[in-house]
């Protein structure tokens, strides 16, 4: 321990001495790796923001999407409730009916046409589902008098109010007209996005009835179920047994699952083409420490022969001379690596992409240690041939230079 301690501060000592030399050789080194840490950490963060947009639409993953048909004289008055009993049963904590629809409401004096889609509490979650304004549904909220509306800017803008400070409520009419009070807004997810809402199932069907469905999307509800990805396929059989015989005869239940196949696979591709590239980038960059560290070591020959007169074995002579370049390029991938992080912080990464991150990733830690380790492996790559010059040194050479 006390030779390697001792090396270190060897290495430490001599950078010191030719610091301005090192300097110049280690700033394309610094550079390259503040490039290439860099690239890995947006790349990760890229990757966590394409995650989020794609579980905005799809769910989260792994979310197993139920789609079922009752051929009882009942009809689809029965698949509802199956699925709640399906869900309850295996105890899925994020599970949630969901129903889309359409409404004509009025507000004031003005009547407009919106999408309306009747989900319940989880959703959210499963969803990401991000409000600007107000606070998504909580629990108890199905047995509200009037049932709570979360808008999105659109149909705020459409029932021409200020905010939620005014409590702004909206009227479905029908031969059972239904007020609703609107509690949350959501920003538009596209420029000309026109009004959507969201409404609870169980709410809107007690003080309602059944919903006007949606011709476009269909009138079968459907169950969405997050479930752990280890247990996809098994549930996905089970879901469909389950519900098929809860259905009866002649009953329809299709499941599938929103996982995406190679995602990994991609991910892994990208961070080695990336660490192949910064790599040879830093390769490049210290040819000029391996020139540096040439001529050092030819200018330290009467210092090499006068420690091996004086017992300084061959690989004590070799592993210092090569702790130079490591250390140097090691304190150069800390400052590259610093430099990344000051660099990725300051990105306007949600500006760049259009939408925020609920889950802000932190700064990649394997991004920084890949960093770190890649500059200090290069640096023990351009310190072997000094090393090996150096070794050849013999203590006559103390006297003849």
């Amino acid at each position: 321990m006390t030779g390697v301690v001792g090396a270190l501060v060897e290495a430490w000592d001599e950078l010191r001495l030719h610091k301005l030399r090192v300097l110049l050789s280690l700033i394309g080194v610094a550079v390259s790796v503040a490039a290439m840490t860099a690239v890995l950490a947006v790349g990760q963060m890229t990757a966590q923001a394409q995650t989020e947009m794609m579980e905005r639409d799809m769910g989260r993953q792994t979310t197993l999407t139920v789609n079922a048909f009752a051929a009882t004289p009942s009809g689809n008055s029965d698949v509802v409730p199956a699925m709640r009993e399906l869900a309850a049963r295996y105890q899925v904590d994020h599970a949630s009916v969901v129903q889309w629809a359409s409404g004509r409401f009025r507000a004031g004096g003005a009547t407009f046409e919106s999408q309306l889609q009747l989900v319940d509490q989880p959703y959210g979650t499963m969803h990401r589902i991000q409000l600007v304004d107000g606070a998504w549904f909580a629990p108890g909220d199905e047995d509200r008098l009037a049932p709570a509306l979360v808008v999105n800017e659109a149909f705020l803008s459409a029932v021409d109010s200020p905010g939620l400070a005014t409590h702004p409520t909206v009227t479905l009419p029908g031969a059972n007209p239904v007020t609703l009070v609107v509690t949350g807004v959501m920003a538009n997810r596209w420029p000309d996005e026109g009004p959507a809402a969201f409404v609870l199932y169980d709410s809107y069907s007690r003080v309602s009835g059944a919903p006007e469905v949606d011709p476009a999307m269909g009138a079968v509800p459907q169950l969405e179920l997050w479930v752990p990805p280890e247990t996809a396929d098994l549930g996905m059989e089970t879901v469909r047994r389950d519900l098929t015989a809860a259905l009866g005869e002649g009953a329809m239940v299709d499941v599938y699952s929103n996982a995406v196949s190679g995602q990994e696979a991609f991910d892994r591709t990208f961070r080695l083409v990336v660490l192949g590239i910064g790599t040879l980038v830093l390769l490049l960059g210290a040819l000029s420490l391996v020139n540096i560290s040439l001529v050092t070591v030819r200018q330290r020959i009467r210092e090499i022969g006068i420690r091996r007169s004086f017992g300084a074995t061959s690989g004590r002579v070799f592993f210092s001379i090569m702790l130079e370049s490591v250390v140097a390029t090691a304190v150069a991938g800390v400052v590259g690596v610093g430099l990344a992080v000051v660099a990725v912080r300051n990105l306007p990464l949600e500006s760049l992409l259009g939408f925020g991150l609920e889950d802000t990733p932190p700064f990649p830690l394997a991004a920084a240690l890949t960093g770190l380790a890649a500059a200090a492996g290069v640096g023990a790559l351009a310190g072997l041939l000094p090393a090996a010059v150096a070794v050849r040194v013999r203590p006559i050479d103390a006297i003849r230079y």
